[in-house]
């Protein structure tokens, strides 16, 4: 027996030297063994069932067996939605394979559903052909009724396109515990382990680290560890001694760069930059921040690194919160703050403070869905306009936007580099999907990260040879002012939020000095040394259509443009890491292409900035579903617009 990976599972395309599917005849009960690409699989359930913590295991264990990965954990934002309801679906897509991969899948090739309203929630993204496992102990006929099933699928043609396994995960978790003394109820919990350990089983995976994370997790819990642990072989050995699958499926370790790897979220690697900023900077870090989903992990992280010289601080409020980072800024720390779309805000006053008094300043804007609390564990490119014009009066603010989870270490690196080279706040637009999805990521060599040490005023510097410091004495090629730590003799100076004089920092309602200082903030921001950007097109040239993003959109868009190349259709991809400033080549980038077109998960914010500073038309394709896009949807936009051009080009001709 030989099996696809599935019609719209991955990114379509696999490395020159990856190996073609086949199969072996080995493994046990001779049944058969065949060797797929890649593979996307979805476990979903209840907001109860564990799915994350599932979906995150198997994650680690395929980070560890050396797949390429990418994973879509996706859930409700009540902390329990009404229990089998379809808005209280959880989901964790995770999409594994043996060559480099840029999405968790547009389709699942598994679904593992826990309840009918899992089944009835995404069922519909299965591709004809695909696998469903289905816990059938919870396709009762409440449960059914919950979801709107007057026929249970399991018994008509529902189901009929799929390959479907019924196992009665509930019961067969609850036998395997029978003598661990577990009530039924929390025997039942351990479902999740049972289904992970089916699929561990089905898919080759290692246990031996799912089961000391398990003993770890729960080492105050013991009888719930070994439980957990019990249901989890429950389940290897249902697949073993089982004769429903005929097939099990490998999946190679990917040739990746040499290295090495560990499986990294993007708030995750949020924080750990933050902790490589501080020491290559030589200064104490303080993040001063209010819990908001979904950043709050990035404050769960740094507070376990206070070896490291890092300060956290739960302030009772957003605003508290960046009040205490930019105090630690003007005390000569770094400071951080990090919030979502709805506390930055309420930042935004502080941010302008920040502007005006010119001291280094990490915002982090984990963006969501909104307006106002919106949705709050869904993804969105919702705040670069917030984050470009979202205060009073000329506010200039670099920034920054990492394009992938792993990307985040390095985004926060340069982001801290601007905003110590220039004196000045720096806004990084992460989003929902890269905070909480994850993907291998090469741990840097220590020797080739950037020198991000300061120097700070240490004598007077006034223009007029007095003995004193004038604060706002610039460096003539960045435009920053001097940096002087509160408490240094004979540099006392007062900052706040009032016009200053040009130099001496002194309080200033002079109309021409107020034109002066407004352009001098503007020209800082606008003359930010930040690379070029980068084309890829293997066309040398002949693509007339760029596609061209920002964020989290660089995996959906580069997967889509790995598709319509294959079509022999020309296309060429750039992405943008700085949106202020945009890089320098950025205006002659796009008038050299007939079409420019810009996907993202907003209304055209992106887009609408090009046009007005370029005067370039572009092509703004929008989604605002609180997903992420698909390779697969922007396939077809992609073809369809190069198509476009090229009937115009003929039509000139």
């Amino acid at each position: 027996m030989t099996t696809s990976a599935g019609a719209g599972g991955g990114d379509g395309v696999r490395d020159a030297d990856a190996p073609e599917g086949g199969n072996v005849a080995s493994g046990p009960r001779s049944t058969e063994v065949s060797r797929l690409d890649r593979v996307v699989i979805r476990f979903a359930g209840d907001s109860g069932d564990g799915m994350q913590l599932t979906g995150d295991r198997f994650t680690s264990e395929a980070a560890a067996f050396g797949n390429d990965l990418a994973t879509l954990p996706n859930f409700p934002a009540e902390i329990r939605a009404p229990q089998g309801t379809i808005p209280g679906v959880s989901s964790f897509q995770v999409h594994f394979a043996d060559y480099d991969i840029l999405t968790p899948g547009d389709r699942p090739d598994v679904l593992v559903a826990m309840n009918p309203a899992a089944l009835k929630a995404n069922i519909g993204d299965v591709p004809q052909g695909g696998m469903v496992i289905v816990n059938t102990d919870e396709f009762t006929k409440r449960n059914l009724s919950k979801v709107g099933y007057d026929v249970d699928p399991l018994t008509d043609d529902t189901l009929s396109a799929f390959e479907v396994y019924e196992v009665a995960m509930s019961t067969l978790t609850q036998g395997a515990l029978a003598d661990t003394g577990l009530g039924k109820k929390d025997a039942e919990r351990c479902k999740n382990m049972f289904a992970l350990g089916l699929l561990s089983w089905m898919y080759h995976r290692p246990t031996e680290g799912t089961e000391a994370f398990l003993r770890e997790k729960f080492a105050a819990k013991p009888q719930i560890a070994e439980a957990n642990i019990l249901a989890f072989r429950a389940g290897w050995n249902y697949g073993e001694t089982t004769e429903a699958f005929k097939t099990t499926f490998e999946v190679a370790p990917a040739k990746l760069p040499k290295g090495t790897y560990r499986q990294i979220t993007g708030n995750t690697a949020l924080a750990y930059g933050i902790v490589a900023a501080g020491r290559l900077s030589d200064l104490p870090v303080l993040l001063g921040t209010y819990p908001i989903t979904p950043a709050s992990d990035i404050l769960h992280e740094l507070s376990k690194h206070k070896n490291f010289g890092v300060i956290t601080f739960q302030a009772e409020d957003e605003i508290a919160g960046i009040g205490a980072a930019l105090g630690a800024s003007y005390g000569g720390a770094l400071g951080v703050t990090s919030t979502s779309g709805p506390g930055l805000a309420l930042k935004s006053e502080t941010i302008g403070l920040g502007v005006m008094i010119e001291l280094p300043l990490l915002v982090i804007d984990v963006q969501r869905g909104g307006p106002s609390t919106g949705l709050p564990t869904k993804t969105e490119q919702a705040d670069l306009l917030q984050a470009m014009y979202g205060r009073n009066g000329e506010s200039p603010v670099p920034v920054v936007a990492p394009r992938s989870p792993s990307d985040c270490f390095d985004a926060v690196l340069e982001a801290t580099r601007i905003a110590l080279t220039y004196r000045t706040p720096v806004l990084l637009l992460s989003d929902g999907a890269i905070a909480n999805g994850s993907e291998p990521w090469l741990i840097p060599d220590v020797e080739k990260l950037p020198d991000l040490r300061v120097t700070f005023a240490d004598k007077p510097n006034a223009l007029d040879g007095s003995d004193e410091f004038w604060p706002y004495v610039r460096d003539p090629e960045t435009l920053a002012r001097e940096w002087a730590v509160p408490g240094t003799p004979g540099l006392q100076h007062r900052v706040g939020g009032l016009e200053k004089a040009d130099g001496k920092g002194s309080i200033s309602y002079d109309p021409e000095n107020h034109d002066k200082m407004v352009r001098l903030r503007q020209a800082k921001v606008d003359g930010i040394d930040v690379p070029d950007v980068e084309v890829d097109d293997p066309s040398n040239g002949q693509a007339r259509v760029l596609a061209l993003g920002w964020g989290s959109t660089y995996g959906p868009i580069g997967a889509a443009c790995r598709r319509v190349r294959r079509k022999g259709i020309p296309i060429a991809q750039a992405h943008l890491r700085h949106l202020n400033p945009f890089p320098a080549n950025l205006g002659e980038l796009l008038r050299s292409y007939d079409t420019v077109v810009v996907p993202e998960m907003n209304m055209g914010q992106l887009a609408a900035l090009l046009r007005a500073k370029y005067l370039v038309d572009v092509h703004s394709h929008t989604k605002i579903a609180g997903l992420p896009f698909k390779a697969e949807e922007l396939e077809h936009v992609f073809t369809d617009i190069a198509h476009r051009t090229a009937s115009k080009e003929a039509a000139v001709k």
